[in-house]
């Protein structure tokens, strides 16, 4: 008899369950206390009761732990100088989407040289992610394998679903099951309605086919996401500008849906070149300071030092703490960009003997 299943398959690879790797790379309190905190006050920032600006901001994608834990430990020290009025979390992130073909990130190829040794990147992006949120920092990143949660969902505090996913049913199902507030990226062509569907039916309950904690698979039933919201990143041309945010929160609105609006400063809002960052980040925050509280909140990608690189055959050459997916902002100018916003902001804050509305708006709670 001819065989008919699996005629393309080249080889079934055992994979270790996400209770084994708990169990390896455990959750401490510091860190369950990082992870329960900051979802919390993502959740407070989209409902306005916190009126702090939410700031996801590191590398496109983590290929180097050293140099992501360098990243990181400045990045803390930074969000703690800025924390009156920006909330600040870290990029994590372990996947990257390809149009085609490339990298797909470190759980993936964790060693750069197409092996796909997958057990040893889950465990190399748990171990990382918990190193981070036990210096109290919050992390973020994108959920694209929908196999991925289970391993390291429980140490992270805010995700994407990111453009090329979100027409995608098992992603808008996986995340009405995920624990963290999720941002919905629009498609890449800059349509906003997909987004907007996906957002209802991320927060609506789903039953869908999964795995559980032991790696069976099953039928998975969830309650839905009540933190899911809009990710502005551009598409056939910028949508930063307050023309596009003031149609996003129409569409939002006429959906009954909050008008609670991320801006991705990268991207096709950037064209994906870094030295344009800045100027989107500046409008937005303008926006902000113009009382448009809509917008909950900003992306950068940035990185140790600015630019990217390719990854060749001599994987000693790559230069140390330069991305090697999309262009990314060094360390400088991220500084430069929280600590002027963090000025601007705390300009409305210092004015509480006054009573003006601007004081009010930027209240922190």
């Amino acid at each position: 008899m001819k065989k008919t299943d699996d005629v393309h398959v080249k080889e079934f690879v055992p994979l270790i369950s996400p209770n084994t790797l708990k169990q390896e790379i455990p959750i401490t309190e510091k860190a369950a206390e990082t992870v329960t905190s900051a979802r919390e006050t993502i959740g407070k920032i989209l409902k306005k009761e916190d009126r702090r600006v939410l700031v996801i901001v590191g590398p496109c994608s983590i290929h180097d732990e050293t140099s992501a834990m360098e990243y990181a430990r400045r990045l803390n020290t930074l969000r703690k100088q800025v924390e009156r009025t920006l909330y600040v979390v870290m990029r994590v992130y372990f996947e990257k989407p390809r149009t085609t073909l490339g990298w797909k990130g470190l759980i993936n190829d964790p060693w750069l040289d197409g092996t796909c040794d997958m057990t040893t990147g889950l465990r190399r992006a748990r171990r990382l992610l918990l190193e981070i949120v036990e210096m109290g920092l919050p992390t973020a990143t994108e959920m694209l394998d929908p196999i991925t949660p289970q391993y390291i969902a429980g140490l992270i505090c805010w995700a994407a679903i990111g453009a090329r996913t979100i027409e995608s049913q098992t992603h808008r199902e996986m995340a009405s099951g995920l624990s963290m507030p999720v941002g919905f990226k629009n498609c890449t062509d800059g349509e906003l309605n997909t987004a907007i569907n996906a957002i209802l039916a991320a927060r609506s309950s789903q039953s869908f086919l999964g795995i559980d904690q032991h790696g069976q698979t099953a039928i998975v039933k969830t309650t839905g996401n009540p933190w899911t919201h809009l990710v502005m990143r551009g598409g056939k041309r910028p949508n930063y500008d307050s023309v596009s945010i003031a149609e996003a929160m129409d569409m939002l609105r006429t959906k009954g849906l909050p008008a609670a609006i991320m801006v991705d400063c990268s991207h096709d809002n950037s064209r994906k070149k870094h030295h344009l960052q800045p100027v989107v980040w500046q409008d937005v925050i303008n926006q902000r300071l113009d009382g448009n509280d809509a917008i909950i909140g900003l992306m950068l990608e940035s990185n140790l030092h600015e630019g990217n690189q390719k990854v060749g055959e001599n994987l000693s050459s790559l230069k140390y703490g330069v991305s090697i997916t999309d262009e990314c902002i060094s360390w400088e100018t991220t500084e430069k960009l929280l600590l002027s916003a963090h000025s601007r902001l705390l300009r409305y804050l210092n004015k509480d003997e006054t009573g003006t509305a601007e004081t009010k708006r930027y209240s922190v709670v």
